[in-house]
């Protein structure tokens, strides 16, 4: 007589888990298909590539390179649009104007030319000497621009000469850098530019302040 014999409990339950596992791999490996790819490379090249030292988080400006005072601070990239020569240029003049103007703003407060009406807030300074003062001014330094440049004050012409240093216009009275280094005259130029940069920000802060407190600075 035959027997109908069923399949014990434990085959049973061995077939479920080889059924489960094909269903879980056919399910994983459909998954990993729409997987995004990885970006270990990605992150490698962009690690690799020079971030700005002041703005971690951007890229080295290349433009700036070999020039005093770099700190790859160029968030808007100026120095890919326009001729490095001239900004420098621009920048070390108003460095200098700017440094002359701190310490004409406090003296303003305290001397006054004679025959002028003193004024204690230096932002009134101009009104007191009047327009024409003001245009004898304006006009001699074009003049001295225009000189000093003879004649090319463009960006497209200032720098025609590639010997022409940015910023040097040869005036050292006392022959101050005739016995530096290389070297040291480098960090003259970098103390140059430092000062004059916290100078144009110091009289921002200068004229601001009497604009809106309505004071004098001391």
């Amino acid at each position: 007589e035959d027997q109908i014999r069923f399949p014990s409990h434990h085959h049973q339950h061995n077939r479920f888990n080889m059924k489960s596992f094909a269903i879980l791999a056919a399910v994983c490996g459909s998954a990993a298909a729409f997987a995004p790819q990885s970006t270990t490379a990605g992150v490698s090249t962009q690690l690799n590539a020079d971030m700005s030292e002041s703005v971690p988080f951007l890229t080295y400006p290349k433009g700036l390179k070999g020039y005093v005072g770099d700190v790859g601070l160029d968030p808007l990239n100026f120095s890919e649009y326009f001729d490095m020569k001239w900004l420098r240029e621009a920048e070390l003049k108003h460095s200098r104007a700017a440094m002359l103007a701190t310490v004409g703003f406090v003296v303003q407060e305290f001397i006054t030319i004679p025959g002028y009406a003193h004024v204690e807030d230096s932002n009134l300074g101009p009104t007191t000497v009047g327009i024409s003062a003001m245009m004898q001014i304006v006009v001699g330094m074009g003049i001295i621009e225009w000189k000093t440049n003879k004649g090319k004050i463009t960006m497209e012409n200032m720098f025609e000469d590639p010997e022409r240093v940015p910023g040097d216009l040869g005036f050292d009275p006392l022959g101050y850098t005739k016995k530096m280094s290389a070297e040291e005259m480098e960090v003259m130029q970098l103390k140059e530019l430092n000062n004059g940069r916290l100078a144009m920000l110091a009289i921002g802060g200068m004229i601001h302040h009497n604009w809106v407190t309505g004071d004098p600075l001391f």
